[in-house]
């Protein structure tokens, strides 16, 4: 009866095994807040604002005027970033988990005004972001390449764009171009745990899982302490390590922290069950997928997951 067992354990475990190598979580949310002239504005508060829900958190820019939020609910948000003297903008987001475009904030104090010569400056790099972030969403790669380093001629230290480069590179498949690019935010803020997490990303495509296990140890060293549940993330990121490498122990161990941190993680839950099945753990197994159904019934494994549910719940009937 075991070996049946394990036999059927298996045969889901090929139906269900989302690839050799799935992606890493990238549910993040940044941005950077300058003010009138385009310099940097240092501890500027950054409010998120569910306007479905009551649920607010804020977080703070660093002395580059850059700020990260991660661990937000998926859905619409008002973000308004302040500090007193500079100014105050409010901009409308939607937070979903995947790729968000970056939020970029420009202050300026009431009645303030702008040579004109910073205006059209300020307006060309505006034009050039937009259209950058346009040719993201759309998928022309080259394009939004091009144009983030048009916003990198004017501002030179501009680590979003050197992270949106590198983006566009995986998705190109240019792993030689992604990596310089991660690296070059790395250089310009050594504290970016978005970058390593990039980084780990691309090795975890390369199968370099020793170099995707280090990017992502320091990812999670770099996150770990963030507003909003940047453990989850950061967790879920060692898991898919882990479990790329066969280490299916360790790897639920992270999986169970994603899932505690942060619920409704929906590929927390689907990679928990997972790895719960490649353990020959049905009834936790079990859970994670019904868990992952919960949360994202319409989720990309959501078919396959009801499909296979019915033979799990059987092979406990045995």
């Amino acid at each position: 009866m075991r070996t049946h067992l394990i036999r059927g354990v298996m045969a889901l475990a090929v139906l269900l095994t989302v690839s050799a190598v799935p992606a890493l979580a990238q549910s993040v949310m940044r941005g950077k807040v300058v003010d009138g002239q385009g310099k940097p504005v240092p501890d500027a508060v950054v409010l998120f604002e569910a306007t479905d829900a009551n649920r607010k958190t804020q977080t703070k820019t660093d002395r580059n005027g850059d700020f990260l939020q991660v661990g937000l609910s998926s859905g619409a948000y008002k973000v308004t970033a302040s500090k007193d003297g500079v100014g105050t903008q409010t901009l409308q987001a939607n937070v979903r988990q995947g790729q968000n475009n970056p939020l970029n904030f420009s202050l300026a104090p009431a009645g303030a005004a702008a040579g004109a010569a910073d205006k059209a400056e300020a307006a060309a790099i505006q034009a050039a972001a937009g259209a950058a972030a346009d040719a993201m969403k759309a998928g022309r790669h080259d394009e939004a390449i091009a144009k983030f380093n048009e916003v990198i001629a004017k501002l030179p230290t501009c680590a979003d764009c050197y992270y949106n480069i590198g983006q566009a590179y995986m998705a190109k498949q240019d792993y030689a171009g992604a990596e310089t690019a991660f690296k070059k935010v790395i250089e310009l803020k050594p504290d970016s745990a978005e970058a390593y997490t990039g980084l780990a990303g691309l090795y975890n495509s390369q199968k370099k899982f020793d170099l995707a296990a280090e990017a992502s140890s320091k990812a999670s060293q770099l996150s770990g302490g963030a507003a909003g549940g940047g453990g989850a993330e950061a967790s879920y990121n060692q898991g898919v390590i882990l479990f790329n490498s066969g280490k299916f122990a360790e790897a639920k161990t992270q999986f169970e922290a994603a899932t505690k941190a942060d619920p409704n993680m929906a590929m927390a839950q689907y990679q928990l069950g997972m790895t719960a099945l490649n353990l020959g753990q049905i009834p936790e197994a079990i859970s994670a997928l019904e868990a992952y159904l919960k949360v994202d019934p319409n989720g990309p494994r959501a078919a396959e997951v009801k499909a296979a549910l019915p033979a799990l719940q059987a092979m406990l009937k045995k």
